[in-house]
């Protein structure tokens, strides 16, 4: 069969898939050390201003109830990143936002989730201090994300990011070099330690080169640069994902900011008629939570 059809063939049926996503209740990994005693710790918003995909009481429930459970207060984020409103926020975690106007067939341009006035606050608070979880899957949400990461010297593809297989599945490991060790994958203990991660197609960006990418993409692999959401041809424009990155950290004026280009691994869902674990409650992705886990620890300056 002709390489093109079966690339079709696999996004239409992953689409499929991944377009009936729920939150996996149920999921409940242990945490030996937790950060705080119970609904004492640092209050974390998740963003749901901005047409989001992911959001606390929804398909980001499982990563609201894992932080709750080491000890952070969660909460909802409603409307624009205005001053007033964004001064007082600890951490805010921002996950496949999209703009106002944004309606499925999703197509290209995509228009930015954030006016010009948001980025330039968002850019001041992280400056001034503030910790932003930035988090901006495949097309289109890539896409509406751009601008905001553009601010702090990060390059988005509107884009799907695939390995030969083209099944989209990438497995991070300090073993194939494309997990790196630094602070946060060795997390606080030796049983923090986080050896292999596994993501779920999403996108590869560009970062600056103070940053710290902590999953490598491989030259192997390949961004499409589509212009329609899940549809891709011979036609399709498309680069290695060479020296890109899937996920990074960046100090930033007195703040920091973690920006990564899958949403999936940090959620826990179930997927589709056969329902299917896709995220940390699928077995071979059983560190992400100690990830995300050590992410939130950095982004709360525990180091």
């Amino acid at each position: 069969m002709n390489r093109n059809i079966m690339l079709i063939i696999s996004l239409l049926a992953m689409n499929h898939i991944f377009s009936q996503q729920i939150p996996d209740t149920i999921y409940n990994p242990e945490i030996p050390a937790k950060m705080y005693p119970k609904n004492s710790g640092t209050m974390i918003h998740i963003d749901q201003g901005h047409r989001n995909f992911h959001t606390k009481n929804n398909r980001f429930l499982p990563f609201a109830k894992l932080l709750s459970k080491d000890g952070y207060r969660v909460a909802s984020f409603e409307g624009e990143f205005k001053k007033d409103k964004l001064k007082n926020l600890k951490i805010l975690v921002i996950s496949n936002a999209l703009s106002e106007n944004s309606r499925p067939p999703f197509v290209a341009p995509t228009e930015s989730a954030f006016s010009t006035n948001e980025i330039h606050n968002v850019k001041e608070w992280v400056k001034n201090g503030g910790s932003l979880f930035l988090i901006a899957d495949h097309m289109p949400f890539a896409g509406a994300s751009a601008n905001l990461a553009k601010a702090f010297g990060f390059k988005f593809y509107d884009s799907f990011v695939m390995d030969p297989d083209v099944r989209g599945i990438f497995d991070f490991s300090r073993k194939n070099k494309m997990l790196s060790h630094n602070m946060i994958t060795n997390g606080r203990t030796a049983k923090e330690q986080v050896n292999h991660i596994r993501t779920f197609t999403g996108q590869g960006f560009e970062t600056p080169k103070e940053a710290i990418s902590i999953l490598n993409l491989k030259k192997e692999y390949t961004v499409f640069i589509t212009d329609t959401m899940w549809v891709f041809n011979e036609k399709t424009p498309k680069i290695s994902a060479e020296n890109l990155s899937q996920g990074a950290v960046l100090e930033y004026g007195k703040g920091r900011i973690a920006v990564f280009g899958e949403a999936a691994m940090f959620t826990a869902q179930i997927a589709g008629r056969e329902r299917i674990k896709v995220g940390m409650n699928s077995v071979e992705a059983g560190e992400n939570y100690q990830l995300l886990l050590n992410l939130i620890h950095w982004l709360d300056r525990a180091y």
